[in-house]
């Protein structure tokens, strides 16, 4: 673990970037936590420090000193590039297949039919990375439509922190080497093979874009969308919060799902000791109890 002291930050540089200090280290612990929810252990020093020595040489600051102060004048500006890189986006299409089996199987079927007269149906990927989730969704609400002949008000909404990432969400171009977990129907029914500087990606359909709203969000911040969800994917994500911090966010989801709605976490979350607004009625799947 770097032991350099603020003087030190300021005056050397590693190999291959400046040192990041005692004090500089507390205030990004700080800092993370209070605006992003995410606990920094004294054993992510290494990793903060190698992530943003990156991030100072995009900004052109010679030490991380200048990029605390940069936080300091202007947080909201620089939220989400910190958050992006100090956490790890890992995700892909259809991960953890057993969520979409129960949604096609019969959630999708079942929502769809207790709104066919003029209901909506509300799906929001909490934390949606590079936008592979969101679409995996819209693909098989897509299909539900089109094999029920449904007319049902259906959006998928799909928020993140990181710029990066919404910024490749938006573009719905995949290389192709990242689409395994999508089947050959799919891919033929779903995406567009790019050619010329394109080669080698795949574009999603233009249906999906129709379903998806990709916005900006911090989930420890206001939330302007007043639902209800019928379900909220928040898989991977709580994984960098604090008890106190899950505790008050599923608190927050429980208020915008509708009743007996759905939140599904990821393969190593639960909420297990953390609240009683729910019951697990699946593997890592939950539903919103009703009083």
């Amino acid at each position: 673990m770097t032991t350099a002291t603020l003087s030190d930050t300021n005056s050397t540089s590693s190999m291959s970037g400046p040192l990041l200090g005692d004090a500089e280290f507390q205030f990004l612990r700080d800092f993370v936590y209070q605006y992003c929810g995410i606990s920094l252990s004294d054993q992510k020093r290494q990793l903060v420090q190698g992530r943003l020595q990156r991030r100072l040489r995009a900004l052109g600051l010679k030490d991380f000193k200048g990029y605390c102060d940069l936080l300091r004048s202007e947080p909201d500006g620089e939220m989400g590039e910190l958050a992006s890189a100090i956490s790890t986006n890992v995700t892909s299409f259809f991960r953890e297949m057993h969520h979409y089996d129960l949604l096609i199987d019969e959630l999708l079927p079942r929502w769809l039919q207790e709104k066919k007269d003029g209901g909506r149906l509300r799906i929001w990927s909490a934390g949606c990375s590079t936008g592979e989730e969101p679409y995996a969704l819209a693909m098989v609400l897509a299909e539900a439509l089109e094999r029920t002949g449904s007319k049902v008000d259906a959006r998928i909404l799909a928020t993140d922190l990181s710029p990066q990432a919404l910024e490749q969400a938006r573009a719905g171009m995949y290389p192709l080497d990242r689409m395994g977990g999508i089947s050959d129907e799919r891919r033929r029914r779903w995406f567009l093979r790019g050619e010329g500087r394109y080669e080698g990606y795949a574009c999603v359909h233009p249906r999906l874009r129709e379903l998806v709203t990709i916005q900006p969000l911090n989930l420890l911040s206001d939330w302007p969308m007043r639902g209800p969800f019928d379900a909220i994917f928040c898989r991977n994500v709580v994984i960098y919060f604090d008890k106190p911090t899950k505790q008050r966010l599923f608190s927050r989801y429980a208020g915008l799902l509708e009743q007996g709605g759905y939140l599904f976490l990821g393969h190593s979350e639960s909420m297990y000791g953390l609240t009683d607004s729910f019951e697990l009625v699946g593997r890592t799947v939950y539903r919103k109890s009703v009083p």
